[in-house]
């Protein structure tokens, strides 16, 4: 880890096309906190961490994330309204403009690396126009020591100019922001934008194309951690299913929150040197992990405080996605280096607002795959325009805006895998229960960890099938009994005390899981396809 002092080496970025630029290389975290600060660009939170604003967005802009298409993603990507292309003459004006603003300015230079796996790793250089925005890549990508720096040669460049505006008649966006993956010229172009998200979501989009494409290795948007035992347990979920709050476990060693790879060794690695966790009602009693991180060297984004610098963690004026970015060495219970043998456990986390799904069931390999191509969680009444009732959401992989290969070549992968090593996969159903979001409550943290515990301590993977409730509407395992959680809690269906309404709702669910699949059928084995929900209607 480098300590908080300045390196003394200088660069020049002329190589970059950034002429005449006053370079601020390899600043300390604590640097780039009070120069934040010395611009009137942040303020210090009571806790000591750095609070600021990231402007326009608050969060990312998945309509304005483009590859350039070229030789090497023409007939690699899965090209769409995720994976939207975008010309290489035109990145390369694009790109030249950018670098052109920069110029004659004060720029922030960071040098970094992402992938704990010294096989696998990816050397990153990274330019910012905001020191904040610096900080934030040294929380967030891993640290070369001082000795590992004098001989760096990076293999990427992230170039992010948030006051840069682009003109989208001329260069080709949609709009002013921009975020741009170019593989050929190794480089990921950031404009127009400050939320900071898109530095880290550019390098894990390069990465989910690399490693399969190239090292024959698993990208996954999941968290991970590791037992005593040296037994590593993954989460994939969208946002607000509990992925960084279940991985987060004072009893278990942290890998990583967000960003992983799984190679062929069997080993689960993290991409990344810190964690960037949601902090919309976050309080000490229910994460404490992650309260306890929130201090000098972590950057809070777009919350509110008052005049004595208390955050007020309920406060969503600003947006529902305020955040905080910090190094990992902020968590106590840490895995070092970031690598995890011998995955025993997957966890498939959705937040089912329809509260039809068990609050855990065991899968197939074939179900896995179905799930994890569908990527299922749902949004609640309220939390967009016009959502007056529960709205089943699906991002294949739990991750599509971050994927550019068709989402069952990483099924197909997860699946090989899985018969590999002799994963057990779960599903588990962080959302509602005696009812529909409304009528029905969020199910207990408390009974979500005992059911989560149980798996990890072989509880419930060692019950016989007599010991299982095949689902009659979705076709999953669903345990019978599990240490911690009353009976009738494990019954989705017992429950609602009303079986007609019940079973209605959950064959509306199917159905929604049967139309987002079709997109996806053409490509998937018969195998994926067999995984998925009964083929029943109310």
């Amino acid at each position: 880890m480098v300590n908080h002092t300045q390196i003394t080496k200088t660069i020049s970025l002329d190589a970059y096309g950034i002429k005449n630029a006053q370079v601020r290389y390899q600043l300390s975290s604590d640097q780039l906190h009070e120069l934040t600060i010395s611009k009137g660009q942040g303020e210090e939170a009571s806790s000591g961490a750095l609070a600021v604003k990231t402007g326009e967005f608050t969060g990312r802009s998945p309509q304005d994330r483009f590859i350039v298409k070229d030789d090497i993603t023409k007939d690699r990507v899965w090209w769409g309204n995720i994976n939207i292309p975008f010309d290489s003459e035109k990145f390369q004006k694009l790109y030249d403009k950018v670098t052109a603003y920069l110029s004659e300015k004060e720029v922030f230079v960071r040098d970094s690396y992402a992938c704990a796996d010294d096989n696998y790793r990816l050397n990153i250089r990274v330019i910012n126009e905001y020191p904040w925005s610096n900080m934030f890549a040294y929380n967030m990508f891993l640290r070369p020591t001082e000795e590992e720096l004098k001989d760096f040669t990076p293999e990427w460049t992230v170039i992010n100019a948030p006051g840069f505006m682009a003109d989208a008649e001329i260069d080709g966006t949609r709009q002013h922001n921009f975020a741009i993956l170019d593989f050929t010229r190794k480089i990921a172009l950031i404009g127009g934008t400050g939320y900071t998200g898109e530095i880290k979501k550019g390098i894990f989009s390069a990465l989910n194309f690399i490693l399969p494409v190239f090292k024959n290795t698993l990208p996954m948007h999941c968290s991970a951690n590791v037992g005593k035992d040296g037994d590593t347990a993954i989460f994939f979920g969208l946002s607000g299913t509990g992925k960084t709050t279940l991985s987060t476990d004072a009893e278990r060693s942290l890998i990583g929150d967000d960003e992983h790879g799984w190679t062929n060794e069997n080993t689960v690695f993290n991409f990344e040197g810190g964690c960037y966790a949601k902090v919309i009602n976050l309080s000490q009693e229910q994460e404490p992990e992650i309260y306890d991180a929130i201090k000098k060297g972590a950057i809070l984004e777009n919350v509110i405080m008052n005049d004595k610098g208390d955050v007020d963690f309920e406060n969503t004026s600003i947006t529902q996605n305020t955040r905080v970015s910090y190094p990992i060495h902020h968590i106590e219970n840490i895995r070092v280096p970031s690598i995890g043998k011998n995955p025993k456990n997957i966890f498939f986390l959705t937040a089912d607002a329809f509260g039809v799904l068990p609050p855990i069931s065991k899968l197939t390999p074939s179900q896995a795959a179905y799930h994890f191509i569908s990527g299922y969680t749902a949004k609640v009444a309220g939390t967009e325009a016009g959502v007056v009732e529960p709205v089943p959401s699906f991002s294949a992989c739990f991750g599509a805006p971050f994927m550019p290969l068709h989402p069952t070549k990483y099924a197909e992968m997860l699946s090989h895998k899985m018969k590999e090593s002799g994963v057990n996969v779960w599903l588990v159903n962080t959302g509602w229960t005696g009812g529909p979001y409304g009528v029905g409550t969020r199910m207990k943290l408390k009974y979500t960890r005992a059911m989560i515990n149980a798996v990890l301590n072989g509880e419930l993977g060692s019950y016989t099938y007599e010991d299982y409730h095949i689902h009659s509407v979705f076709g999953v395992a669903q345990p019978r009994t599990c240490p911690g959680v009353p009976k009738e809690v494990l019954s989705p269906r017992t429950t609602w005390g009303d079986d007609e309404a019940y079973y209605k709702t959950a064959f509306k669910l199917t159905n929604a899981f049967r139309e987002n699949f079709k997109k996806f059928e053409e490509f998937a084995s018969e195998e994926i396809r067999r995984g998925g929900p009964q083929r029943y209607s109310f």
